[in-house]
């Protein structure tokens, strides 16, 4: 093969599927043929032209998981035939001065996958060494996609809480990041409550795992919460800074609200609820490539899954609009493995 088939995107949301070169891959890089690839809502970045040069083609996708089959000068820890997998953060550079200190998520020289560098809306995707994730046997390729992104950024959110076993976490939204965050607080061993509007997801967060249910419609969730002894974190994954607000006062003295939902709309606090309480609002981004087999490795042992709705990769353009529509159940996935 010389060419291979990838989604580009140029302007905003304007799909096209094109003939790319296949080519060998730079020095520091490996080339992997894409088994599946998760749709999540920050490809929108890409796909609605939100980038520095909307006018440029980019394939959009970062939760990509498949197989080398060619490996860059300089590449020696990666192997052709190795499972791989890459998230949105796409490799750091180990020479800026975050790098230097161990802080990889926050590299000055790290490419984002699918948004300022080609993603897996394709048969074949190219990425640095330091951004690959070892994908472990017993996780399909469809399994570990999604846990790639959406996973590892409840995952990583959850442990920078720091709550102690048995105190109260609660996760805000219960969509595609939020059914994957009760998942892990409950094995973690924490009282998990989820926040939410209305009924329609009630049992369904109770069969995930969470002891109690808050529906934001009736209830000023920060009080519920209060009801409830004080929540040590809350993990706000809904995409509003408008229902995030009223959480803050939900926090128990020295708790955390971890902003994991990218909102277009910015939060209100009020100074004393943060000052009376020793309270604070943080965010956290993604984790490291090393953390997400930590992720991976944890998701197979406690058997923590995304509900996913699968469609094959040709279908790429209508599993976005599926995903931007909010009535996915809870991620999309492109299979890849079934391409003509």
């Amino acid at each position: 093969m010389s060419t291979y088939r990838a989604y580009e995107v140029t302007g905003a949301h304007d799909f096209r599927l094109a003939d790319r070169e296949l080519v060998n891959p730079q020095p520091g890089m490996v080339r992997i043929r894409v088994e599946a690839c998760g749709v999540c809502h920050t490809d929108v970045l890409a796909a609605e032209g939100m980038r520095a040069d909307p006018s440029a083609p980019i394939v959009p996708g970062h939760e990509i998981v498949g197989v080398i089959d060619a490996v860059g000068a300089g590449v020696r820890a990666w192997h052709v035939g190795d499972r791989v997998g890459v998230g949105f953060l796409g490799g750091h550079c180990g020479e800026c001065q975050p790098c230097r200190r161990g802080d990889f998520v926050n590299c000055l020289d790290q490419p984002q996958t699918g948004t300022a560098v080609d993603g897996g809306y394709a048969e074949v995707a190219y990425a640095r060494a330091s951004g690959l994730v070892r994908i472990p046997d017993g996780l399909s390729a469809l399994d570990a996609a999604p846990l790639l992104c959406a996973g590892l950024t409840t995952f990583r959110a959850l442990l920078q809480a720091g709550a102690r076993p048995g105190a109260l976490v609660a996760v805000q939204g219960l969509g595609g990041l939020g059914h994957l965050a009760v998942q892990y607080a409950r094995h973690f061993g924490l009282r998990v409550a989820v926040v939410a509007r209305g009924t329609a997801k009630e049992v369904l967060a109770k069969e995930l795992g969470a002891h109690y249910y808050v529906d934001s419609a009736v209830a000023d969730p920060g009080a519920a919460l209060q009801e409830l002894g004080g929540a040590a974190a809350i993990v706000a994954t809904a995409a509003s800074g408008a229902s995030m607000s009223p959480l803050v006062t939900g926090l128990a003295p020295n708790g955390r609200l971890i902003v994991v939902g990218a909102a277009p709309d910015p939060m209100s606090v009020g100074t004393t609820d943060l000052i009376f309480g020793t309270r604070s609002i943080t965010g956290s981004l993604t984790g490291s490539a090393i953390d997400n087999e930590d992720n991976l490795a944890y998701c197979l042992m406690h058997d923590i899954r995304s509900m996913n709705e699968v469609l094959p990769w040709t279908e790429a353009p209508q599993a976005y609009a599926r995903m931007m529509s909010g009535e996915a159940r809870f991620r999309v996935v492109l299979d890849l493995t079934a391409s003509a």
